[in-house]
């Protein structure tokens, strides 16, 4: 068995934490993130990002591959490890590293201390590997995702773990007591003994096997089965007693295969007791035993459970009137002194007390609304005689301007008019400018028509709009993406391309 090669977490500076961090972020929509995205998100600039990418590289934290359409990086198993160990280092969870105890289809198991010494468990979830690819028929980690990546999934996998030993841990179930976790890391406590399939004496088969068949009822009493109850995920301790490992396959009783499931594991002990002490007995449970008490596959969100049963089980808790007794007995309290106050204050007033103090209040209650009304008739017609005025002033200076315009016409553009109008123009001619704000135009009937051409916006709002308009352009041009140090995706097909065209001048003819 190997070991995590974990030598370089204590060289890593800062900012190659940050540029891991910024491949992490960047595969949740690419494939393979280019260095200009992973540049914006480190908020580094770009030559040295691209300096920290390849060192990175070097060290196998990360991985350059060539795309279709363009190149990028990748985060590998390991680069994700040293992220999350580091955060559990940062939360002081775990101090050192050893080496690794257990391996599978799809985790890793190492030993490691705390700051006291203690020695844990640390689970690394590793899906993905060529043994255990049918993740989509077996679990429903993509849920409505048509694909998704092995880190992601492997990150899935450690939540619901963890989640699934602190629900059974609290209702006591023999399970490792969970610590810690981070991405796809679990930090349990180690169990001082070993798996069952390395168990080749009992002292008493027949109570082991009881306990374990008392077992998988129980899980199953809680709405969970474990579905992978073997020999391989039972540890016995050194008193005998065995402890379940490994939840990331546990399904609700309420799965529509769970019957099936809750079969398999029953004779998954029958089989190893028989082949391994020679022990059969014609005692085992079915899943019509099952009584159900209590809802852990509703705390955890299991496999196989589905909204309308968690709607069902909120009308069932709504109906039973489920509420702390704590509190109805303080909304009592506080009714009843509310009720003590009430009648005191009634006792301590008389009738006829009561009546003059209403009419006293409905006199006030007329003298405020005729104040009112009084103040608001005022300010109406204030306002009435103010716009009136205003609309007045408006009108003469109108009148004004327009005869002011008028005694400017000279007889000089009288005559000018006239010469046109027997010329070949049309009837309809333009005359002078006047002032630059005003074009005057004449027709047969000596009528004038004014047009304003002068401008209506401010021009500090016109200046604030424009510089609106090309930060936008500005923000909105796409940038270049530029690889330093190899050919990028593009410059590489134009490339093949040109060889492909050159090479086949031959065979048409060409020269």
């Amino acid at each position: 068995m190997g070991k995590l090669d974990v030598k370089m977490l204590r060289y890593l500076t800062p900012e190659d934490f940050r540029v891991l961090t910024a491949i992490e972020m960047g595969m949740k929509n690419h494939e393979l993130v280019p260095a200009t995205l992973a540049a914006q998100i480190a908020n580094l600039r770009y030559g040295g990002v691209h300096k920290l990418l390849k060192e990175l590289c070097k060290h196998r934290l990360l991985s350059y591959e060539r795309g279709k359409r363009y190149d990028g990086y990748r985060l590998t198993n390991t680069g994700y490890d040293y992220l999350a160990l580091k955060v559990l280092t940062q939360r002081a969870t775990i101090c050192s590293f050893g080496n690794q105890i257990g391996v599978g289809k799809e985790s890793n198991i190492y030993i490691v201390a705390n700051e006291e010494e203690i020695p844990l468990c640390l689970k690394l979830h590793r899906l993905g590997r060529t043994c255990f690819r049918n993740i989509k028929g077996k679990r429903d980690y993509h849920q409505h995702r048509h694909s998704a990546s092995w880190l992601y999934l492997s990150r899935i996998s450690a939540t619901r773990e963890f989640a699934y030993m602190k629900a059974l841990l609290d209702r006591g179930f023999p399970v490792p007591k969970p610590i810690d976790f981070n991405r796809h890391c679990v930090v349990m406590e180690l169990v001082e003994g070993g798996p069952l399939c390395n168990v080749n004496e009992v002292n008493n088969v027949e109570a082991l096997y009881d306990e374990l068949m008392d077992l998988i009822v129980r899980l199953a009493n809680h709405g969970v089965i474990h579905g992978d109850f073997n020999e391989f995920n039972i540890m016995i301790k050194e008193d005998g007693k065995p402890v379940i490992i490994d939840f990331p396959q546990m399904v609700s009783t309420e799965h529509e295969n769970a019957e099936a499931y809750f079969e398999r594991d029953v004779n998954c002990i029958r089989d190893f007791f028989k082949r391994r002490f020679g022990y059969e007995s014609e005692l085992y449970p079915t899943f019509q035993d099952v009584l159900r008490e209590d809802c852990i596959d509703t705390e955890v969100k299991a496999s196989g459970f589905v909204r309308q049963i968690e709607k069902e089980f909120n009308t069932f808790l709504t109906e039973i009137d489920f509420e702390d007794e704590e509190e109805k007995e303080e909304e009592k309290e506080n009714k009843d002194d509310e009720d003590e106050l009430y009648e005191d204050c009634i006792d301590n007033v008389d009738d006829e007390d009561l009546q003059y103090q209403l009419n006293d209040l409905r006199l006030q209650d007329e003298i405020v609304a005729k104040e009112k009304f009084d103040v608001a008739t005022r300010e109406t017609a204030l306002n009435n005689e103010h716009f009136n005025k205003i609309c007045s002033e408006k009108q003469s200076k109108m009148e004004n301007d327009y005869k002011q315009s008028k005694e400017n016409i000279t007889m000089e553009d009288v005559m000018i008019n006239k010469e046109h109008r027997n010329s070949d123009f049309t009837p309809h001619d333009l005359s002078l400018n006047i002032e630059n704000k005003t074009v005057h135009t004449y027709d047969d009937t000596r009528s004038i028509r004014s047009t304003s051409t002068a401008a209506t916006i401010a021009p500090d709002v016109i200046k604030r709009r424009t510089k609106l308009a090309l930060d936008k352009r500005e923000k909105n041009q796409s940038k270049r993406i530029l690889v330093k140090g190899e050919a990028s995706a593009v410059t590489r097909i134009r490339r093949d391309n040109r060889a492909t065209i050159k090479e086949s001048t031959g065979i048409w003819g060409w020269e």
